[in-house]
């Protein structure tokens, strides 16, 4: 393909945080918005970095708490295919990064929820190189758990599934992943934990306990 990019970074931001009562990435954690977390530390890797959003009001709202980098742009959910007006799901931010990176000719997005602060680099580009001849590249726990929420997958493949998906009402994250496709999976503890020992990268905030553990971790 002309002038096909190799990889960009999606981060979804558009979900609903029914346990804090605000949206999670806006929330205050270790002195700075969470977003901000994944943000600066991505910002010394040489990748494109974009924010899925719900919609231009939360993009609008988030620019009034945030001071973010010029170089960070945004994506707004495209629900052409999705009517539940008051529902927001991953799949939904997966499926309208896809298109919207299908359209710049990206070959691969590194997707990332916006609840998984404390990524660290090493790990990031660690995944990068080890999609290199692979569709997707994924992280598995020795007990068979995925993680699909730090995982690389095909933009253009990743897109006709994600549309699938939302066309047949079944969200399930795992769904996007096709067993066709040339898939690296990453063993969590054999090769990412050697490069993050408390295996930071991966935890994300569910809940006041977790931010709780997360602090612990940090410090």
């Amino acid at each position: 393909m002309e002038n096909q990019k190799k990889l960009a970074i999606l981060i979804l931001i558009g979900g609903k945080s029914n346990r804090f009562g605000v949206e999670k990435a806006v929330m205050n954690v270790l002195g700075k918005p969470l977003i901000l977390h994944q943000i600066e530390t991505l910002s010394g890797i040489d990748q494109d970095v974009y924010l899925v959003a719900h919609s231009q009001e939360q993009i609008y709202d988030y620019r009034g708490i945030i001071d973010f980098p010029e170089d960070i742009k945004f994506i707004v959910d495209d629900r052409e295919l999705f009517k539940h007006q008051n529902i927001f799901k991953p799949m939904l931010g997966i499926y309208s990064g896809f298109k919207h990176l299908k359209k710049l000719n990206f070959e691969k997005a590194f997707v990332l929820s916006c609840d998984m602060p404390l990524i660290k680099a090493d790990v990031i580009e660690f995944m990068i190189k080890q999609s290199q001849n692979y569709d997707c590249c994924i992280p598995r726990w020795g007990n068979g758990f995925l993680e699909p929420f730090f995982a690389i997958y095909p933009v253009e493949k990743g897109f006709a599934r994600a549309k699938e998906i939302l066309l047949n009402e079944n969200y399930g994250l795992l769904n996007l992943i096709d067993k066709q496709w040339k898939i690296n999976y990453v063993s969590v503890e054999q090769l990412i934990q050697p490069l993050d020992n408390n295996l930071v990268s991966l935890v994300n905030i569910n809940g006041p306990i977790d931010i709780s553990k997360l602090i612990k971790l940090y410090n």
